[in-house]
């Protein structure tokens, strides 16, 4: 093993993360068919197959999934060692990132982003695409996005996933409902009153699940496509829909609704972010985790308090 190329092993485990021969040939800026080669040495030297070709892109074979450990961990020490000659300094460099989130992302997340950019970054831009709970993990692959931010756990070995803040589920009505005046609702009240959710790609699937849970599907009277819509409709009419808690605080600032407990526990959720694995990244790429990963991650969500009784 003495004589093994590194630039293999750097091949390699970005064929491993990518699943993409033209992935790593843009990120290794060399040409697809000196990948391919490279892969052929590398199934020589091994004497394993470690990539078959699926609809998905390329999938390990066991042999890779025992070598890709090893290998992501040396490259990462040698990376870590040279690094400092190689960072991306926000305050001296132009860059933009593309990066995905919901709409309920774009409401609450993205201005506490974008504040702390114009404070320790000035000279950084962001292009958001809508979250897409099906194509996110692909697109950070290809190099279409440079992290995304998601509430659905994605099981991948081509990203990483770094935990930011857990909240929980509540209830949001408009501030003069007609029926729901305290600060908590009984099953029977909830039971009784007409719904409104979201159905789409955002990955928010628990409200759904919870009314479904209590047979309450059936009081649904609109599926919307966006969270970010429903402070506008439960203003203006008699609806109840359940919302992330801290979503929810960001929308009383701005409507008229409030939010009320919910009769039952319901699962944590926990926002987190996706990158590609350290070794995969630029420079630029490296900064962007750490400062969302800082920003994002001093979110105190309600859920992190002492839970209350429901009255």
């Amino acid at each position: 093993m003495a004589s093994f190329d590194l630039n293999l092993a750097r091949v390699f485990v970005l064929l491993y993360e990518s699943g993409s021969v033209t992935a790593t040939a843009e990120a290794l800026h060399v040409t697809q068919p000196t990948v391919s080669y490279s892969l052929g040495k590398l199934r020589r030297h091994f004497d394993d197959e470690l990539f078959r070709r699926t609809g998905r892109g390329l999938t390990p074979t066991a042999g890779a999934r025992r070598l890709y450990e090893p290998f992501q961990r040396a490259l990462a020490e040698i990376d870590g060692t040279i690094r400092q000659a190689d960072d991306f300094d926000p305050e001296t460099m132009p860059g933009r990132f593309t990066i995905a989130m919901s709409d309920l992302g774009e409401a609450t997340l993205l201005p506490r982003l974008l504040r702390a950019a114009r404070e320790r970054a000035p000279r950084v831009s962001f292009t958001v695409r809508p979250f897409d709970v099906e194509d996110a993990e692909s697109h950070l692959r290809r190099g279409d996005l440079d992290a995304f931010v998601a509430t659905p756990v994605l099981n991948t070995h081509r990203t990483v996933r770094i935990p930011l803040f857990q909240e929980r589920y509540v209830g949001m009505v408009a501030s003069d409902h007609p029926r729901i005046r305290g600060d908590a609702v009984t099953l029977e009240e909830l039971s009784a009153e007409h719904h409104a959710t979201v159905f789409g790609p955002s990955g928010h699937l628990a409200p759904r699940g919870v009314l479904a849970a209590h047979g309450l599907l059936e009081r649904v009277v609109v599926d919307a496509t966006r969270f970010s819509m429903l402070p506008y409709l439960l203003e203006q009419t008699d609806l109840i829909a359940i919302v992330p808690e801290y979503v929810g605080e960001v929308f009383t600032a701005s409507h008229h609704v409030r939010l009320v407990r919910l009769p039952f526990e319901t699962e944590l959720i926990e926002v987190a972010l996706y990158a590609r694995h350290e070794s995969s990244r630029s420079p630029a790429q490296r900064w962007l985790v750490r400062f969302m990963s800082d920003v994002l991650g001093e979110q105190v969500s309600p859920a992190q308090l002492p839970p209350y009784a429901v009255r």
